[in-house]
């Protein structure tokens, strides 16, 4: 009767694992932080192409792409973006691309990036950022065949 009573409760414990097998986790396909659904960090994007150089933007210049808020320096800028956000968001949902070439993701900071043939790239550091200076269009081709499979 113990041994019955023990299957039972076993059977019981197992129930929610087989009703309901682990969902597997992906990535958003926007890097954003824990805490909210901003998009670079709030930078604007397309100030790295417009001013050369990363730039706040504001929340009241702001619009939602793939999930995530973009803000803007202006309301120019904002919507320039909207006319083809594909021509200013970061590469790789703003992941770092670095981390994509080698098969995973990590944050891309908005800090360290690169502009290569028109596109714009983010690293997660400056020390990463220097690996991916070393070999630039080989990192792409890696990162491009690793994306987006990896953030799934």
């Amino acid at each position: 009767m113990k041994l019955r009573s023990l299957l039972a409760a076993a059977a019981i414990a197992m129930a929610p694992v087989i009703l309901f097998p682990p969902v597997a986790a992906t990535e958003p396909p926007i890097y954003t932080s824990a805490f909210d659904d901003i998009a670079v960090q709030g930078y604007d994007p397309v100030a790295y192409f417009k001013a050369g150089k990363p730039v706040k933007g504001a929340k009241e210049f702001s619009t939602t792409w793939n999930g995530a808020e973009f803000r803007f320096a202006s309301a120019a800028n904002r919507d320039v973006f909207k006319k083809n956000p594909d021509a200013y968001a970061p590469q790789y949902g703003g992941y770092c691309a670095w981390a994509v070439s080698q098969g995973y993701t990590a944050k891309g900071d908005a800090k360290f990036w690169k502009i290569v043939d028109g596109k714009l790239y983010l690293n997660y550091n400056s020390s990463v950022q220097k690996k991916w200076e070393g070999d630039i269009p080989g990192f792409i081709a890696s990162a491009n065949t690793n994306w987006p499979e990896v953030i799934n």
